[in-house]
């Protein structure tokens, strides 16, 4: 009986990790917004980007 117990709490534990990540995973562009929202509050540097498109921009010329 404590090796089924054992058993069931590895599998639980394996099940909260997956549940987690899949939030993470589906939360992403929101967890990222809100870290970028809280380094421009707090003025850093290391959380603003520039846009991924700002090298194209004169192909368009």
């Amino acid at each position: 009986m404590k090796i089924a117990r054992f058993v069931l709490k590895i599998v639980a534990a394996c099940l909260a990790v997956a549940a987690a990540a899949c939030c993470v995973i589906a939360y992403w562009d929101k967890i990222t917004e809100c870290v970028h929202g809280i380094g421009k509050a707090l003025g850093l540097k290391c959380c603003q980007y520039p846009s991924e498109y700002d090298d194209y921009a004169d192909w368009d010329e």
